[in-house]
């Protein structure tokens, strides 16, 4: 499964040629000229990493930055500013803003191969993290004296995806018990209720897990997103 990157510049020669380079290295490319139509997609889609133009019209480099940083499902993503090393102010605003490396322009093919194969480790982990695999199965649900039953619909390292809600509302807390094969034992995490969908499906994020259900839902995922 491709890596799926941003890349915001409003130079569209720079936009075509990084656009080009990446998708020569095998990743997926969402590129766009408008800073503004980027902090739209930031938060409505998942991306793996971003490469960000430092001076841009509307959004700069360093405003886009604080709002992938800011945004509910990127905030952690490496993203990577496009400015010239001598930029030494640039430089420092950028990190302020949560800049994780700076790219110097133009950019070559030798020297973006270089910086992914750094960051590829810490990408794949971000993937993984977000990554929502099919699972059907029984998942009883507790909230104080509250119980119910409902069937999940996929899950990942961060949470599930629940046909019922059982009346819960977004915030809640939950005691969850279900079985993910192969493993024998049921796993039992706490979790949060972070998002309703219609008619009445509840997303939920895992707030406790012991290190064995960890371990295994991380085998679950790993058997479909190999690095």
């Amino acid at each position: 499964m491709a890596m799926k990157l941003l890349v915001v510049d409003d130079d569209q020669d720079v936009l075509k040629t990084i656009k080009n380079l990446l998708q020569s290295l095998a990743y997926e490319v969402l590129a766009l000229a408008d800073s503004r139509e980027a902090a739209e997609r930031v938060n409505r889609q998942k991306f793996d990493g971003a490469f960000i133009e430092a001076r841009m019209p509307h959004l700069d480099g360093c405003a886009l930055t604080r709002h992938i940083r800011n945004s509910p499902s990127n905030s952690s993503i490496p993203i990577f500013m496009l400015t010239g090393f001598d930029d030494v102010e640039t430089m420092r605003a950028g990190f302020r803003a949560g800049i994780t490396f700076f790219l110097s322009k133009p950019a070559d093919l030798n020297q973006l191969q270089g910086l992914l194969k750094h960051m590829h480790a810490a990408m794949l982990r971000e993937k993984r993290s977000y990554l929502r695999l099919p699972l059907r199965t029984v998942v009883h649900c507790r909230a104080g004296e509250h119980e119910f039953t409902a069937a999940s619909l996929n899950i990942g390292e961060g949470g599930m995806l629940l046909e019922a809600s059982g009346g819960l509302e977004q915030g809640q807390e939950v005691q969850l018990r279900f079985s993910l094969p192969p493993v024998q034992e049921a796993l039992n995490p706490r979790a949060k209720v972070v998002r309703r969908e219609p008619p009445d499906r509840m997303a939920v994020h895992f707030t406790a897990l012991a290190p064995e259900e960890r371990k295994a839902i991380q085998a679950y995922i790993a058997g479909i997103v190999k690095g």
